[in-house]
């Protein structure tokens, strides 16, 4: 399926008159290559700290000059790379994911997970470590991943039906009906199984922590994937940006556009969520950072979410590990705790407009 591309002049004209970032392309690129410097910079804090800090060599040698004997090296192998990849791929791809979310439905409070897609892959982890005896994540992935894409196309059936077809707001309302569906049945599971409840708390939680690289190969083709799919959708969202109607004008299918950028959001969320658990703000909080930054071109917003989403994610994550050293506290409540704050902040100095 191919998305129509209209003619470019006007749109983008348009786009760069409404900018409120930084003018020059080249200041873009700039501060986007500062930003991969800081994902670099996070990376290698995430290698070093931990219960058991570590130095920039342990951590440079376990890279690139490993020795299975050492202790130190054998941490950052096994443990600590694995969940840095993650949080870098994860966070990336859902701050990209609920660009195109907010984007496409024209919502500034829209993140990936209103497609109920995090509740589905949630009910598919508790069905199958209470009925499968699945017990890591290496064994639930793919029907935790399974469980996404179903929620999602049970969204869509219902989101379609009577007159008028699928819109935004018609949606957003089916997924807030199934996903509280879901939770519920999941919440059934939980009541009924203790150990269920005690496989499944952390994964709840949201966290990037006990996986290991083999389940990052699992999920990594469907978060590339959908990544680059969100990066190239950049000129159709500035498009939609002037409203359906200009849209329409300038040649645009726009509900063949919705319904695309809506199947590689699923994608992305279906596939980190089954690997990393139902992680909150990423995908509403970044793409308002990286805006204020690029301005209002969805050619330039994208890449720096991507980068940004990387960024907070393991940072995050470095942070949970600290703050209640030696224990420590999953991504996805650091995440929230940020994130809740500048949810209330937003939801009260943003006007909402229909779709």
């Amino acid at each position: 399926m191919v998305i129509s591309n209209p003619p470019r002049t006007m749109p983008e004209t348009e786009v760069a008159r409404r900018s409120s970032g930084w003018a020059a392309p080249t200041a873009r690129a700039i501060g986007l290559a500062a930003g991969l410097i800081a994902v670099a910079v996070v990376a290698l804090l995430s290698l070093r700290f931990g219960s058991l800090p570590l130095s920039t060599r342990d951590s440079w040698d376990a890279l690139f000059h490993y020795n299975p004997d050492d202790y130190e090296q054998v941490i950052v192998r096994s443990m600590r790379l694995p969940r840095t990849l993650i949080a870098i791929c994860v966070g990336g791809s859902l701050a990209v994911a609920g660009t195109v979310m907010q984007g496409v439905t024209r919502n500034p409070l829209a993140d990936p997970s209103i497609l109920g897609v995090s509740q589905g892959a949630s009910l598919g982890v508790a069905i199958a470590i209470t009925y499968l005896g699945a017990s890591n994540p290496s064994q639930y992935v793919w029907v935790g991943f399974l469980g996404a894409m179903l929620a999602a196309m049970l969204v869509f059936a219902v989101g379609t039906a009577g007159r008028g077809g699928a819109g935004p707001i018609k949606l957003a309302l089916a997924g807030v009906v199934v996903a509280a569906l879901l939770s519920a049945w999941t919440s059934t599971l939980l009541l009924m199984r203790e150990e269920t409840m005690d496989s499944m708390r952390f994964w709840l939680a949201g966290s990037v922590a006990g996986r290991g690289l083999d389940v990052l190969k699992v999920v990594s083709p469907f978060l590339l994937a959908g990544t680059i799919g969100c990066l190239l959708l950049g000129h159709q969202l500035n498009v939609l940006s002037m409203g359906d109607d200009s849209a329409r004008a300038l040649g645009m299918r726009t509900g063949r556009v919705r319904v695309i950028a809506s199947i590689i959001v699923v994608i992305i969320t279906g596939a980190a969520v089954a690997v990393a658990g139902p992680i909150g703000f990423i995908g509403l909080a970044t793409p308002h950072i990286a805006r204020s930054i690029a301005g209002a071109d969805y050619r330039w917003i994208l890449p720096y979410a991507l980068v940004l989403g990387a960024i907070l994610l393991t940072g995050a994550d470095v942070v949970g590990r600290l703050v209640v050293k030696p224990a420590e506290l999953q991504v996805g409540i650091v995440t929230a705790l940020v994130g809740a704050p500048f949810l209330i902040y937003l939801a009260r100095t943003t006007r909402l407009g229909a779709s």
